[in-house]
């Protein structure tokens, strides 16, 4: 893998990011896949909107289909006929999710099955071996996610196992081989909940570890907004500037922007195709309900600037028919126009980086946005 800075305005980066399986340009959204489909999507639609990477989740894969599967198949790039990159998260924050049926410790994570109650056991070097298996372009270092609130001791004793956990992951690649030709990079994850001295330990010991990128994890799960920001802003300051930046599971359109602001690189969120599964749209002027009775008889596109095939062929009185009516159609429509916004608006964003007028760019984007 090689990442590359082509342009900076302020903090903003425009970078270009070379895969085996192809060029992701920078800053990127990846549509969430987490078991080798994004929700409502077909993968040639995800190639018609231009998305250039997608994200699998290994804690899913390794669940269902299973890595018997997957490995027959010759990885998940074959399996689910995606010729594009894939990143795999590690399943950190699933078993985060699952904190009754886990437990964890210096070793790894015990958690039960949440299909079968079944129990597994995640060592930092069983995800490497797993996402190997996988055969994603970039995968992810095994990692807490500490909860929020959490004291400060508990976030230093979780980060201390964290940059323990990525320490092993990156010896456990060396002795595991690749298995489909292709290379795959490995990125370490930063930790230290809201707390800056414990971020800048994390960051200081994983830059020293010498990864493929780095990620910004364990934020969006509760803190303030402007927390997230501080926090996301301060800590993308102290990665190697040669290096790509993810922060993970971020987030709103507004959420992009600002943290493009702040030197990020990297996003991924399930908002746009959950929060279209539940019939709300992301539009130019911010966020619409579609199922609202005001849009009964209105004859409009969703989004009058938008080139998807929803917004091209049918009404906003159509789609809520659509969701009234449970028809599956609604779901697809939903999901395709949202992520067109969220790939429209980081295209956007890399051409603002790019001619050097990014901040009023956004403030004029974010000035538009209202609820409907």
């Amino acid at each position: 893998m090689r990442f590359t800075v082509a342009k900076t305005d302020s903090a903003a980066r425009a970078g270009i990011l070379e895969t085996d399986h192809g060029v992701i340009e920078t800053p990127i959204f990846m549509p969430v896949g987490t078991q080798g489909s994004v929700k409502a999507v077909e993968q040639r639609e995800l190639v018609e909107l231009g998305a250039e990477v997608i994200l699998g989740n290994t804690y899913h894969l390794y669940l269902r289909p299973g890595v018997d599967v997957l490995a027959s198949a010759g990885g998940l790039h074959r399996f689910m006929n995606w010729k594009r990159p894939i990143l795999t998260d590690s399943g950190g924050y699933q078993v985060f999710s699952l904190s009754e049926l886990r437990k964890i410790s210096p070793e790894g994570v015990t958690f039960r099955s949440h299909l079968d109650g079944s129990t597994h056991f995640f060592t930092p070097a069983k995800v490497v071996e797993i996402q190997r298996i996988i055969g994603s372009d970039i995968m992810m270092v095994l990692d807490e996610c500490t909860p929020y609130p959490c004291d400060h001791d508990y976030a230093a004793r979780s980060n201390a196992m964290t940059v323990s956990w990525a320490d092993q992951c990156r010896s456990a690649l060396v002795n595991d081989p690749l298995r489909y030709g292709h290379q795959q990079a490995l990125f370490a994850i930063v930790q230290g909940s809201v707390y800056r001295d414990i971020r800048a330990e994390s960051a200081k010991a994983l830059s020293d570890l010498n990864f493929d990128g780095y990620a910004i994890g364990g934020l969006a799960v509760g803190e303030p907004i402007e927390t997230m920001y501080d926090i996301t802003g301060f800590t993308a300051l102290l990665l190697p500037r040669e290096k790509p930046r993810y922060l993970m599971g971020v987030g709103t359109p507004e959420n992009l922007l600002e943290c493009i602001e702040r030197g990020i690189d990297m996003f991924d969120c399930v908002m746009p195709t959950r929060n279209g599964r539940n019939a709300m749209f992301f539009t130019s002027t911010g966020k619409l309900n579609i199922t609202n009775a005001q849009f009964k008889t209105d004859g409009s596109p969703v989004d009058s600037n938008c080139t998807c095939y929803g917004c091209q062929n049918f009404s906003r009185a159509y789609i809520r028919h659509l969701f009234q009516a449970k028809e599956i159609l609604a779901l697809q429509l939903a999901s395709v126009h949202n992520l067109t916004f969220y790939l429209s608006l980081v295209k956007e964003a890399r051409k603002h980086i790019i001619a050097q007028d990014f901040a009023s760019w956004k403030k004029e984007i974010l000035s538009g946005f209202h609820h409907s």
